[in-house]
């Protein structure tokens, strides 16, 4: 990266980020593999209009994502040119392996704050609008969190790491992700547990259980949840209750997509001063200016008194 690429030479250094085109038909193969067994063995873990909507999530995904992520790839070239580290960090093998430890921290707190922040809440509630756990679910994206989600990867071009290499990281984690949106892999060995994510400690972050709630928001590794507190293992006496708390009722692909966002409008409108207005958008889902308080901190400390 020592010269100033055109924008074509960028536009085909983007072109090379293709892994998805690979994984596509291992997600597609393992999605029919586990709706084949789930008809032999009568499993019910599937809903056909829910497994419509993710499937047009993905859809969805797929076109909305086009120019934040061609925006981005622009950006992290130009940001990795400005790194001082640029000549140092190339595309060494440890370059590489400090690549996965750092995009899978910035995962854990982009997924966190999805989670934390309602404006950031409405564009990744569609993944968790799925009332089923499946392979389906893991292909039902966020459809809006695309508008905002490569800020969050900023830091890393600044830190000498070229733009195909932070997207090829980006991809791979995708790709582990899949696998943990599943009911027929029960719990692993538990020092694989203790480290790495799992489809058990997955079940929990798709829980509408209030004792589950955001929890366990990690990408590849466990560890950050259990470092920053916000790890909760599945226990074999709570069943997992997948969905939302207040579950929607339409499975209309626009309004799985938008109907948070709704939400936010409506309430933004009915409060009468700005400062509500504003913890409306940067609070956590569930917060009121004149009801409960029905954040999960809150509903998980109710349990306890």
């Amino acid at each position: 990266m020592g010269y100033i690429m055109s924008f074509q030479d960028i536009l085909t250094e983007f072109s090379k980020d293709d892994l998805i085109y690979y994984f596509l038909p291992i997600f597609f193969l393992a999605l029919i593999l586990e709706w084949r067994h789930n008809r032999s063995k009568n499993l019910n873990l599937f809903d056909v209009g829910d497994t419509k909507a993710s499937l047009w999530m993905m859809f969805f995904v797929g076109f909305v994502d086009i120019a934040p992520k061609l925006l981005a790839f622009m950006a992290f070239y130009y940001l990795a040119q400005l790194s001082p580290l640029a000549d140092v960090v190339q595309r060494q093998w440890w370059a590489w392996g400090l690549l996965f430890f750092l995009d899978d921290f910035i995962y854990y707190w982009f997924h966190r704050l999805n989670h934390q922040v309602r404006l950031f809440w409405a564009g990744h509630v569609s993944h968790h609008s799925a009332i089923k756990m499946n392979f389906a679910t893991a292909l039902r994206q966020g459809v809006g969190e695309r508008v905002h989600k490569y800020v969050f990867w900023l830091p890393l071009p600044l830190l000498g790491f070229d733009p195909l290499m932070i997207f090829t990281m980006m991809s791979i984690n995708l790709f582990y992700q899949y696998w943990l949106h599943t009911e027929l892999i029960g719990r692993l060995p538990d020092w694989f547990e203790f480290v790495f994510n799992t489809p058990s400690h997955h079940r929990v972050h798709h829980a509408s259980n209030i004792s589950y709630l955001d929890c366990n928001h990690g990408g590849v590794l466990i560890i950050w949840d259990r470092l920053f507190g916000s790890f909760s293992r599945e226990m074999s006496n709570e069943k997992v209750e997948y969905g939302l708390t207040q579950n929607i009722t339409s499975l209309n692909p626009i309004y799985v997509a938008t109907h948070e966002y709704r939400s936010i409008i409506r309430d933004v409108a009915r409060a009468d001063h700005w400062k509500d207005k504003l913890k409306y958008l940067i609070l956590a889902p569930g917060w009121s200016h004149d009801g409960d308080d029905k954040r999960s901190k809150t509903l998980r400390a109710s349990l306890r008194d």
